[in-house]
């Protein structure tokens, strides 16, 4: 479907964030049954700055805002199923919390890989048969990391708004009404979610970083970190060509591994959740004027017919 490529999101607690192109809408399950949906208007940072959305440096900066955004989502919807009670992350508290999970992401997946890498690279005499290595030992810390988490009840629920996430959002590209039935047939794994594009980076560092051999230890650790960037614009840009229709074979093989990974991430979603991820996709659509208030799809050369 054209211009389905705009809209996607994440499971937050018992709930889904939608993103559109120009709002972005929470649904939660709230203690009572009822469903809330919360919009906030989007006004994307590579529409600000058009350098922003240039090759190679729009990966980046989607994946820094969407990181902002998930952290905003997830807090909003532990406020609520708090009833209030939740202390409000303010600007300093969500610079905070992102400079925390980037620093435990590069602990878990730069520093530890490169501290074992630092144990065996005696026995190893290629450079590429080493950082291909290390590269296996990053993809075993991130799968041993959600198989770990995926066994609490609370994170297994996160899996399965993950799910329906998923499903909405295949059920909307393939033109078909998003109704709970139709939705619940759909797939739970998408090419271009957050999972496939983490194993994507996985496997491009092993590329990229092959042609620096083996620093030492420290030199290892800043190395990997300064060319993060570029190793993520790079498999942003993989990943936005994989999802084509008439993508190449060897991109969709690309993402096979990520979209196996994605059976770890997700879990198939109850009636009501779908619901709730339909909600959210709804408000976003209905925001974009791609969809009319009450479901009904627009006509097409219509007006939209809300204000923003």
């Amino acid at each position: 479907m054209k211009g389905a490529s705009f809209y996607g999101g994440q499971a937050v607690i018992e709930g889904v964030m939608m993103r559109g192109r120009t709002a972005m809408a929470i649904g939660l399950r709230r203690p009572d049954g009822g469903v809330l949906v919360h919009e906030e208007a989007m006004w994307p940072w590579t529409q600000r700055f058009p350098a922003f959305g240039r090759p190679f440096i729009r990966g980046v900066v989607a994946l820094v805002e969407a990181l902002l955004i998930g952290i905003r989502a997830l807090n909003f919807s532990a406020e609520q199923l708090a009833e209030g009670e939740g202390e409000k992350l303010g600007a300093k508290e969500l610079a905070a919390s992102f400079a925390v999970a980037v620093a435990a992401a590069a602990g878990l997946f730069v520093v530890l890989p490169a501290f074992v890498i630092r144990l065996v690279e005696g026995w190893i005499p290629s450079n590429v048969l080493l950082n291909m290595v290390e590269g296996l030992i990053k993809i075993g810390l991130f799968t041993a990391y959600i198989l770990a988490i995926g066994r609490v009840p609370d994170i297994r629920r996160v899996f399965q708004y993950h799910g329906a996430e998923h499903k909405a959002i295949n059920c909307y590209e393939a033109g078909m009404p998003l109704t709970v039935d139709n939705v619940e047939r759909q797939s739970i794994v998408h090419i271009r979610c957050g999972t496939n594009f983490i194993l994507i980076v996985l496997f491009m560092s092993v590329f990229v970083f092959s042609f620096f051999g083996r620093p030492p230890f420290g030199q290892r650790v800043v190395l990997h970190l300064v060319l993060l960037p570029v190793v993520a614009g790079l498999s942003y840009e993989i990943i936005r060509l994989a999802a084509r229709e008439n993508a190449l074979v060897p991109l969709r093989w690309i993402a096979t591994p990520g979209l196996w990974m994605q059976r770890l991430t997700t879990r198939q979603p109850d009636r009501s959740q779908i619901e709730v991820a339909i909600a959210a996709l709804e408000r976003v659509l209905v925001r974009d004027g791609a969809l009319l208030p009450g479901g009904r799809a627009r006509r097409r050369g219509a007006r939209a017919s809300y204000v923003r």
